[in-house]
């Protein structure tokens, strides 16, 4: 083979590597897009039903309390979540958040404007769940 050839291959092969490696990258950058769903298992109705469990998670998401690990994930994830109006949450996120926003609207509003107090003080995000929300 001559000089030429063997540069020709070498750079098909060199090519064909840095194609994987970009694609590889793409992949594991795709997977990083979405929220961990290790804590999706949590019964969001029990905790919504007990006083004790609900007073536990909202006393950590607005810093007045211990966070369980579950409950720290979700205050980590929140800001993220409402600024991007969750999308890079799973459907099972998606579906626990709009439960819990309407049972917090419905039968917790004092705790409810603390939290958009502390998460939403312009009202840019709930402008636009109840923009989501008329529609359906």
């Amino acid at each position: 083979m001559a000089y030429n050839e063997i540069t020709a291959v070498s750079m098909k092969y060199l090519t064909i590597v840095a194609i994987i490696a970009t694609l590889s990258v793409a992949v594991v950058m795709g997977a990083e897009e979405k929220y961990t769903t290790k804590f999706d298992d949590v019964d969001v109705d029990e905790v919504l039903k007990s006083e004790r469990l609900f007073k536990n998670y909202y006393n950590c998401l607005i810093d007045e309390g211990k966070c369980t690990p579950d409950a720290r994930e979700l205050k980590k994830s929140l800001p993220d979540a409402l600024q991007t109006e969750c999308s890079k949450c799973s459907e099972k996120q998606k579906k626990t958040s709009e439960k819990v926003i309407k049972h917090l609207m419905d039968h917790k509003p004092e705790e409810w404007k603390v939290l958009q107090a502390k998460y939403d003080p312009d009202g840019i995000y709930y402008s636009k769940y109840k923009a989501r929300d008329l529609k359906n």
